[in-house]
């Protein structure tokens, strides 16, 4: 920049009276000018070597007074000539060289220093003079109504000038704390602005960076108390730059702030909603939701949050409907920007005890009378009590609970969007914590159903040792489609079932169970394999309608979904170690024997349940003693990502170890095949470990279809009752033998034949080649027989018959003497 343009801006800032850039003339006592300035030349139009000698009145006619306009002010004080003496100044009609009249502004002053006669004359055009007073006008503006603070601080970074904004944040007047420095001025606050990290932390050394480098620093966020506000935080957008003249010479630093506390607060609640819609209610569960509310609200919103609800919402029951004043609130949580302890739920002032149990209870939290919650419990509605808000937490038009927001003094009260705010918080909380509550009821209704539904305790068997795994895919309710079972029969056999029903949740598990009491039920009738599956596929195949009646239930009750369903149903009898079994599309089971060698037997497939007209067809297998059986569904061997002929090679490996125990093999099977621990589909395991019964324990007789046979039945069951040790079991077991053998004389053909057995009961079985089942009923005074079979039901524990291809078996079960 030229020393001439660098002056000329030191012209333009000083005024366009200023002698440096004004027409400019030299007056002595009589006003004859002896002085004149190129400026003057311009402006007039008389060279120097003309008009110097010659009066005032030459180009400036005597007039009495301001001249011009009505509305012409005189100038303004403002403008007076720089470093003269004020001694008049007037707007006037000039006359130019050239005869033309010129309106212009004038000021005369005294030299000093000199004769008191001799007095300096400058002149401007008027259009000059008022874009001068428009410049000057907006520099008032900024220094009176701008709502942005400006200060200036000089190279020792103290404060020389502020505007009357920054004046009001201070809230004294400027000559108060003129020459202080910022940090003086904001000595409690701090930088909050993400992205200048790297900038130093405190006012006076931001100010200095950019005395220093020059660089101006932007939308600087600081937080404090002004002094105009105290114990208030304000947040105020802070920029600062470098000032220096023309010559380059650096004169101070600018501060401008701006108090953006409401929008940033605005943000804050934003950023509250957004934070809370991502987090709020996405969890099934009472105690995380009510948790989520206290992580977003601290520290941002509150310093503490905390949440009580009421003991049965805790237990998915329905919330209370009316006198919630009277309502037996818990704390379920509690979050404090002071980091309590952990698990401490009450706060200062608070009572809580837990109920005994033998895991962590939430407390129950007593609010004294006249407290904000008890306030709030009372009148159902929201309380505000200087930084205490508490808002209850309704469904419908039930209350579950209380939410309580509390401050600390700096952070001031809760204002109306504040409050507004809080209670949107709340409103989400109580939409999660309510499907949250009716979630944990229909778990536990899910849960109860699985138990009913699933095996949860099977009874030792003496024909096998077991273990199995359940896992529904639907984690949320913890049922599903697929079932196993094992059945107890007569003649200590026992049952093997697993089905898969397609589907999953709640619906597949209801037709899941209709199916299994369906089975057990045509299992304790002593089908085979091959007919219950029949009468199973009979039941599958009928119309809902037909299935409603024929249960005697309203139409539309069962949905018709069990059509593709599988199942394996396996009998085993470990007297003669032989075992039956069906299949209706389901997979074969895996038959590893004990020697380590695996197969899977070549079961006849079946047809899967519901598609009616296939026969199903049954196959017998020896399992020696220590075979192990495995039966699955295809959700343990087939996914996704993998042939089943992989997964079954798999489940083969894991059971070929002879080694490992029923529950390891499980645990394996599943941490092989479902390494996740999750299942695309249901999935159900039972592994069986066949056992023999000794053959001391089974004595079996063949006898004549003659009446002789009865007494001869006696004397052998007698006196093999002696040998095992059970005399007491003498006298009801002669009733027993005699009333069957008697019967299987009279009503069907021979040979008979009389076994007794005896495992966890003693057994005793008469069969026959009749396929006539006796039926127990009363006897009339005069009737001469059908009392026996009557007797027999009162002296044993079961009775029962099975079917065979070749006749008939009635079979007893009577307890052991007790020990005492």
């Amino acid at each position: 920049m030229s020393a001439w343009n660098a002056a000329q801006q030191i012209a333009d800032f000083r005024g366009p009276l200023d002698v440096t850039r004004a027409a400019t003339a030299v007056l002595d006592a009589q006003d004859t000018v002896i002085g004149w300035s190129p400026a003057a030349e311009r402006l007039f139009g008389y060279p120097q070597d003309e008009i110097v000698g010659k009066p005032l009145s030459s180009f400036l006619p005597p007039g009495p007074g301001p001249v011009g306009p009505p509305d012409e002010q005189p100038v303004p004080a403002l403008f007076r000539p720089f470093g003269g003496i004020e001694s008049g100044n007037e707007i006037r009609t000039a006359r130019h060289r050239d005869g033309r009249e010129l309106l212009v502004a004038t000021a005369v002053c005294t030299l000093p220093g000199t004769g008191a006669a001799e007095r300096v004359f400058v002149a401007t055009e008027l259009d000059d003079l008022r874009v001068w007073e428009s410049r000057l006008a907006m520099l008032h503006g900024l220094a009176t109504q701008s709502p942005v603070g400006l200060g200036i601080y000089d190279t020792d970074l103290r404060l020389t000038w502020c505007n009357a904004a920054y004046e009001r944040e201070i809230g004294r007047p400027f000559a108060e704390f003129r020459g202080m420095r910022a940090d003086e001025l904001y000595a409690t606050g701090r930088f909050v602005t993400q992205g200048y990290q790297g900038y130093p932390h405190t006012l006076d050394s931001v100010m200095r960076h950019v005395l220093d480098s020059g660089e101006p620093i932007l939308d600087l966020h600081f937080e404090g108390e002004p002094p105009s506000d105290p114990g208030t935080l304000h947040l105020w957008s802070c920029s600062y730059y470098r000032l220096q003249d023309a010559y380059g010479n650096v004169l101070g630093v600018c501060e401008d702030a701006f108090d953006v506390s409401d929008r940033y607060r605005a943000q804050q609640r934003l950023a509250l909603l957004v934070e809370a819609g991502r987090g709020i209610g996405t969890a099934l569960d009472v105690t995380v939701t009510a948790e989520k509310i206290t992580e977003v609200a601290v520290p941002d919103f509150a310093c503490t949050v905390t949440v009580d609800l009421a003991k049965a919402v805790l237990e998915g029951e329905a919330p209370v409907t009316g006198g919630s004043a009277a309502m037996a609130l818990v704390r379920v949580a509690r979050r404090s920007a002071e980091a309590p302890e952990e698990g401490d739920l009450t706060g200062p002032g608070e009572s809580g005890e837990r109920e005994e149990s033998h895991s962590p209870q939430p407390p129950r939290v007593d609010f004294p009378p006249g407290s904000p919650q008890e306030r709030s419990l009372a009148s159902g509605g929201l309380v505000l009590d200087d930084t205490t808000l508490v808002v209850p937490l309704r469904a419908g038009g039930s209350v579950l609970g209380l939410v309580t927001f509390i401050r600390d003094t700096r952070a001031g009260t809760f204002d109306s969007g504040e409050v507004a705010l809080a209670v949107e918080l709340v409103a989400r909380t109580a939409v999660g914590i309510d499907n949250a509550r009716r979630f944990t009821r229909e778990r536990a209704a899910a849960l109860a159903l699985q138990r009913q539904l699933l095996p949860q305790h099977v009874p030792e068997q003496s024909a096998v040792d077991l273990a199995y795994r359940y896992l529904p895919t639907d984690d949320v309710t913890g049922v599903g489609g697929d079932w196993f079972d094992v059945i107890p029969l007569s003649g200590t056999r026992v049952g093997l079932v697993v089905g898969d029903v397609v589907g999953h949740g709640l619906q597949a598990a209801a037709t899941m169970g209709r199916l299994r009491t369906t089975v057990r039920a045509f299992a304790q009738m002593d089908m085979p394999p091959d007919e219950l599956l029949t009468r199973l596929d009979d039941l599958v195949g009928q119309t809902e309608e037909e299935q409603s009646h024929a249960l005697g239930q309203p139409d539309g009750l069962y949905e018709d979904v069990t059509t593709g369903a599988t199942c394996l149903y396996a009998v085993y009898d470990p007297v003669s170690r032989r075992c039956v079994m069906a299949r209706a599309g389901h997979l074969p089971p895996a038959v590893v024997d004990p020697d380590g060698r695996l197969s899977f037997p070549d079961l006849p497939a079946g047809p899967p349940l519901g598609l009616g007209g296939l026969p199903f067809e049954s196959m017998e297998i020896e399992l020696p003693e220590g075979s192990l059986l495995a039966l699955f569904t295809d959700g343990l061997v087939e996914a996704r990502d993998r042939d089943i002929d992989h997964g079954l090679d798999t489940l083969g490996r894991v059971l070929s170890d002879r080694h490992a125990s029923l529950e390891e093999l499980c645990d394996r099977a599943v941490s092989e095949l479902l390494p996740e621990g999750t299942t695309a589909d249901d999935t159900a395991l039972l592994l069986v470990r066949t056992r023999e019964l000794d053959t001391s324990q089974v004595t079996d007789w063949e006898l004549p279809a003659e009446p002789v046979a009865v007494g001869h039945a006696r004397e052998l069951a007698t006196g093999q009752l002696h040998a095992w040790g059970l005399e007491e079991l003498t006298f009801a077991t002669e009733l027993v033998v005699s009333e069957l053998v008697t019967n299987a004389v009279r009503h069907a053909g021979g040979p008979l034949h009389l076994r007794l057995i005896r495992d966890r009961t003693l057994l005793c079985e008469v069969a026959d080649t009749g396929h006539t089942s006796p039926h127990l009923r009363h006897s009339g005074e005069d009737d001469e027989g059908g009392r026996g079979l009557f007797i027999v039901a009162q002296l044993v524990q079961r009775w029962g018959t099975r079917y065979t291809p070749s006749g008939k078996t009635i079979w007893t079960e009577q307890a052991f003497p007790s020990e005492e």
